[in-house]
């Protein structure tokens, strides 16, 4: 495929950096992407067209490289690559590696997750998109195409960042991406912003766990024709969702959208609420829209709740309500019951305690930080029939009996896990169940 720029054709930036094209690695609707190496490491450079290389994108990406990323997980504008008014210009960014997958790959089985690295790429996709609303920008165009994950990892990528604006400023030519729009956007009454965002991110969430759109259930499965009408009728006037509790007029149909049915039961109360209410509630109410914060809790608890079966080996997540109702948790794979292993509750946060757990900074200080070791299980050493937990923070940890004795856990020291004991952290406490 022959792009606009030839390879071996050598670009200086702004900041007096040289680049040399190597090769053309795809195509968009504003422009192409190439890699391109300066002698020090290899970068991607996206390349407008003539018609999209506007003042105006030049003003957006000036201040964006300013500003500096929200965080690593953004493929941020880093250089700029600019002759002067009315030629075309593009911007250097890092490079995509190669194992880093899309939410296609996924839907169509090319990438295999385990559900961990699924809730860990969550996790860190919507981590980014919090601190870019911190920052007070809007990213306009949540979807399909601008988000890459590892599947071994969870570590995400967001590309396309160079229609990021200020938030409530109406300075770029991109409102979203079709089926991924807020309906109010769909229907022409407000324009892109952190809101709207939020309603994207949550079908962008969706999908990634459930492999189907929220909205496309029996209704979509009705429409001969998906014409700009059908489309404004599903999205935009008239958007159920397909798990509607009080309404049942869209839910998926089986035989064609299976996806839905399959994975929907396969998660905690505690996800599908988050779903029910961003696609219920959220639609007609768009300042009760789940928050990244609310997703992120619920993240870090889905993470920190898979039961490994010890039948087939399935990861079976952790469901706090049918603990209240007294059901079992059956595997999902090999229908066999699962049982529940010793708990510690901190707070919102509640963490499985087997032989490779971990207490992340988030468990109990509730910062969002689920990278931070703080804790981990550990068999004792004189009786191997024995567990407790290893003070790794930076803090003495108290250790409480269930009768009240109180124990100073030293960093480097271990606290046994005892249903009823309680550790103090500090600035939290815990509480063994």
């Amino acid at each position: 495929m022959a792009g606009l720029l030839k390879a071996g054709t050598v670009l200086s930036s702004e900041s007096g950096n040289k680049y040399t094209v190597i090769q053309l690695l795809g195509a968009g609707g504003q422009g192409e992407v190439y890699e391109v190496e300066d002698g020090k490491g290899r970068y991607a450079l996206k390349w407008y067209y003539k018609h999209m290389a506007t003042s105006a994108q030049k003003q957006i990406l000036d201040n964006l490289a300013a500003k500096g990323s929200p965080d690593s997980s953004f493929l941020w504008p880093e250089d700029l690559i600019y002759e002067g008014t009315g030629k075309p210009f593009g911007y250097i960014m890092k490079l995509r590696p190669k194992n880093y997958k899309s939410i296609v790959d996924l839907m169509k089985r090319r990438a295999e997750p385990s559900f961990y690295a699924l809730c860990r790429a969550a996790f860190n996709l919507t981590k980014g998109y919090q601190k870019l609303h911190a920052m007070g920008y809007s990213y306009r165009d949540i979807s399909f195409g601008n988000l890459f994950f590892d599947p071994d990892s969870g570590e995400v990528l967001i590309c396309d960042n160079d229609n990021v604006s200020v938030n409530g400023k109406d300075d770029s030519s991109v409102y979203g991406t079709p089926r991924f729009m807020a309906p109010e956007i769909v229907l022409g009454k407000v324009k892109p912003s952190r809101n709207t965002d939020l309603f994207s991110l949550a079908v962008l969430l969706f999908y990634m766990f459930m492999l189907n759109h929220p909205l496309e259930g029996r209704l979509e499965a009705e429409i001969k024709c998906m014409d700009i009408h059908a489309m404004n009728r599903l999205y935009g006037t008239n958007p159920v969702f397909i798990f509607d509790p009080d309404n049942k007029t869209n839910r998926p149909v089986r035989g064609y959208q299976d996806n839905a049915l399959i994975y929907w039961d396969l998660y905690p109360e505690s996800l599908k609420e988050l779903f029910i209410q961003a696609f219920t509630v959220g639609i007609q109410s768009p300042n009760r829209r789940v928050t990244e914060n609310k997703w992120l809790e619920t993240f870090a608890n889905l993470m920190s709740g898979i039961i490994i079966c010890p039948s087939c080996s399935a990861e079976v997540f952790y469901d706090e309500e049918k603990e209240h109702k007294g059901a079992a948790h059956i595997c999902w794979a090999c229908q066999k019951t699962v049982p529940v292993p010793a708990k510690l509750v901190a707070e919102r946060n509640c963490v499985l305690l087997t032989a490779d757990t971990k207490l992340y900074s988030h468990h109990l200080y509730s910062d969002y930080d689920m990278e931070t070791i703080v804790g981990s299980v550990v068999r004792n050493p004189k009786n191997p029939n024995l567990w407790g937990i290893r003070n790794e923070d930076k803090v003495n940890w108290t250790y409480e009996k269930a009768d009240g004795t109180q124990i100073p856990v030293a960093p480097g020291r271990s606290a046994a896990i005892t249903e009823g004991a309680k550790i103090h952290f500090g600035r939290s406490a815990g509480e063994f169940r």
